[in-house]
């Protein structure tokens, strides 16, 4: 069976420790670009920002991190994603650089888009992060707002998500896909997921109003998923917790969705 296009799978790290790298080029879109780095205790990696903004995101283990204006010094709390605290991220804008030296082993998290230079550099701590309950019943889910509309950046939106075991998120199913507003904003839309336990796997459909586009996805952990397009939601199967990072990005940073219509009747909570 041939393995979909949109999912990306990673692979042993490189000379920088990179073992996942989504690109606008590799991706086939514009906006959003999604790194995974591995870093051993002591490993450094030094980046210059370009024309685009970044938010990296400490997965798990502990870092000091380094911009043109700003020093954070060992930063980094959680050493799983699965401990369900708030992570430490650091927003860079661009024409900036960073430096990261690894404390611990660390798992880290780059999402990038278009910057346009309106921020400067600085720290998201846990307390920081917005932390809500989604759902309910089967659908429920806890929310991280990493990086929200809310809070100042030109392009980005990043959000992780865990979904407990046979739960469902994303869902009702929902879409945005057209540069509609105020209906609907235009996003392209990155997952990476981790599966607790790692020998499990999580299930993502992702499909248009007229099915041109498809696809029902077997996603395992460490692996990330795109969505182009169409509706997208996702299932944790019995026995096995999902998490996954979401990075969006567009040419207007909002996020307006559009529900699937079949099953909007889902959004009405039962008294």
């Amino acid at each position: 069976m041939t393995k979909s296009k949109l999912i990306v799978s990673p692979t042993a790290p490189n000379d920088e420790g990179s073992v996942l790298d989504i690109t606008p080029e590799s991706a086939g879109w514009q906006y959003v670009g999604f790194e995974v780095v591995w870093l051993a205790e002591g490993e450094k990696l030094n980046r210059s920002t370009g024309e685009r903004e970044a938010c990296l995101v400490l997965l798990s283990g502990k870092a000091d991190i380094a911009t043109k204006g700003q020093k954070f010094s060992d930063i980094g709390k959680r050493f799983s994603v699965f401990e369900r605290t708030p992570p430490y991220a650091v927003y860079v804008p661009n024409e900036d650089h960073y430096d990261i030296r690894a404390r611990t082993a660390l798992e880290i998290a780059i999402c990038t888009a278009p910057g346009k230079g309106n921020h400067e550099a600085r720290l998201i701590a846990p307390e920081q992060v917005g932390i809500e309950t989604r759902g309910y019943g089967s659908t429920e889910r806890q929310i991280h707002n990493i990086l929200p509309e809310q809070e100042a950046a030109d392009s980005l939106l990043v959000v992780e998500v865990f979904t407990p075991t046979g739960h469902w998120s994303s869902y009702p199913p929902h879409k945005h896909d057209r540069d509609a507003l105020p209906e609907e904003s235009l996003l392209e839309e990155t997952y990476y997921f981790k599966i607790e336990p790692a020998t499990g796997f999580a299930m993502q459909r992702v499909y248009t109003e007229d099915r041109s586009l498809d696809e029902t996805l077997v996603v395992k952990d460490g692996e990330a998923t795109l969505v182009p397009r169409g509706f997208h939601p996702v299932a944790a199967p019995p026995g096995y917790d999902c998490y996954y990072l979401n990075v969006m990005a567009g040419p207007a940073r909002t996020w307006k969705f559009y529900n699937d219509p079949d099953h909007e009747w889902l959004m009405k909570k039962p008294e």
